[in-house]
């Protein structure tokens, strides 16, 4: 996962999990789990005792409520800014978050995402700011659509990140996604 959202008025929100904060505690995380584990197998043999074992399990909990908050703190953010535009509607994109989540390799990309949390907070905000939420259909061809001539390319692949057309138009995948659902004509509202 590149970012975590892309505004078609150019704006792009990068992916939290890829700031080195993030990557720093989460390599901590990394550490006291297999601390934490070490003790478990120490308790097996009687050498480690119960009261150590705690204080590491909530210095586990500790770091992951960190992370967690880090998190949840830049979606809110993320949404604000979106918002704070006044657009007079936003598209997002219906995503199949539980097939994503079947992939083994973008699982734990996914999940950490938080597109869920995301979405019902967008809505929220949306209501809260009298700003329509447009849910366009998963099967939409955003990114396989020119947003220049609207010709639509039927082979471009995920690893394909910079969309070129017949026509001569050049731009960045995911941004001539945002344009083609800011221009969408189906869509349900929210």
């Amino acid at each position: 996962m590149k970012d975590l959202a892309i505004v078609s008025n150019g704006k792009t929100y990068k992916n939290i999990n890829k700031s080195a904060r993030v990557k720093k505690l989460e390599k901590k995380l990394c550490r006291e789990q297999r601390c934490l584990s070490r003790k478990y197998e120490n308790l097996k043999k009687g050498e480690s005792t119960q009261k150590n074992i705690q204080k590491q399990k909530l210095k586990v909990q500790r770091l992951h409520h960190k992370i967690d908050n880090i998190r949840t703190d830049y979606i809110n953010k993320s949404i604000a800014g979106i918002v704070k535009a006044k657009p007079s509607y936003i598209t997002i994109e219906d995503l199949n978050v539980s097939g994503m989540m079947k992939n083994r390799h973008l699982s734990k990309a996914v999940a950490s995402q938080k597109f869920y949390e995301f979405r019902t907070k967008l809505k929220a905000k949306c209501d809260e700011n009298g700003i329509e939420l447009r849910v366009v259909d998963r099967w939409y061809p955003s990114s396989k659509i020119c947003h220049c001539c609207g010709a639509v390319k039927k082979d471009l692949k995920l690893s394909d990140r910079i969309y070129r057309c017949d026509c001569g138009y050049v731009e960045d995948r995911d941004f001539n996604a945002a344009l083609n659902l800011r221009d969408a004509l189906t869509y349900e509202v929210a």
